[in-house]
């Protein structure tokens, strides 16, 4: 069992950005989402891809497994997706032992940016730079999820 321990924040402006060290493109999409599980298809720059099955607990604690698929099966996978594909460049910005992953949201969730801290255990200290916007990582809204479901760009 893997376990997942993360936070999510809103990116409130661009100081990160030359602080970021590496850059991916993804492509992402949901094939089941229920209360237990989501089970999420995923390429990342056009070159590889996993499946991914997360359980559906809210917060910053989730039992995550992550599988390599073939490519030309992650694309077949896409087309049997369940809501909107995902697209997003995910930025990686280093913080100490620890990294930020910035994703800019592209297509029908262009204008939203997320700011994800990946930790060792729930009550870990963590720095939070001048860029961090609000806390959103018990709110179902922002998790790609509910994105792929109901975009960004549908809220009122």
């Amino acid at each position: 069992m893997a376990l997942e321990i993360e936070r999510k924040y809103r990116v409130a402006n661009k100081e990160w950005k030359p602080l970021a060290s590496a850059k991916k493109h993804i492509r992402q999409a949901y094939l089941a989402d229920t209360e237990q599980i989501s089970l999420r298809v995923r390429i990342k720059d056009a070159t590889t891809a996993t499946l991914t099955i997360k359980t559906a607990t809210p917060g910053h604690t989730r039992q995550e497994f992550e599988y390599p698929i073939p490519l030309a099966d992650a694309e077949e996978l896409l087309q049997a997706r369940t809501g909107s594909v995902v697209v997003k460049t995910r930025h990686i910005v280093p913080a100490g032992n620890l990294a930020w992953e910035i994703d800019v949201f592209e297509g029908e969730n262009a204008g939203l940016v997320l700011a994800e801290i990946e930790l060792e255990h729930a009550d870990q200290p963590f720095e939070h730079p001048a860029w961090l916007g609000e806390e959103v990582t018990f709110d179902r809204r922002f998790y790609n999820s509910e994105l792929a479901r109901v975009p960004f760009s549908q809220w009122s």
